[in-house]
């Protein structure tokens, strides 16, 4: 996919977000404090990235879970803002998703931390 079409398929804040690794503020995502059960995909190509049963609340301000669902997500090296932590992008259209850290609940420890505007609920 040519950066582009994602232009043009996104919100400008979407864009930001999913093609040039921005962050949306804390607790101003639609789904920060969203707790039905689905599946959330990726904003752009509509992949199953998260299913709401591992969803938690972190208190952290974005939506929170506990594990991915498998082989949809695919993890990057991230050394910006003088930090070392591990990006997570959807492993098919590789739009920005957020951060994974090792500070989640049991079973797996982990704590997918994803932008909203990143996300598509269904």
């Amino acid at each position: 996919m040519v950066d582009k079409d994602h232009r043009n398929e996104l919100s400008e804040d979407a864009y930001r977000i999913c093609r040039l690794a921005a962050t949306e503020h804390p607790f101003t995502g639609k789904y920060n404090d969203h707790w039905l059960d689905g599946i959330y995909h990726c904003a752009y190509c509509e992949q199953p990235l998260f299913d709401s049963a591992t969803k938690f609340n972190a208190g952290c301000g974005w939506p929170s879970f506990w594990q991915s669902r498998e082989g949809q997500v695919s993890y990057h090296q991230d050394n910006s803002h003088n930090m070392q932590r591990i990006e997570i992008q959807c492993a098919n259209c590789q739009s920005h998703l957020g951060h994974v850290f090792d500070d989640g609940p049991k079973p797996t420890g982990k704590r997918y931390c994803v932008n909203s505007l990143s996300l598509l609920f269904k």
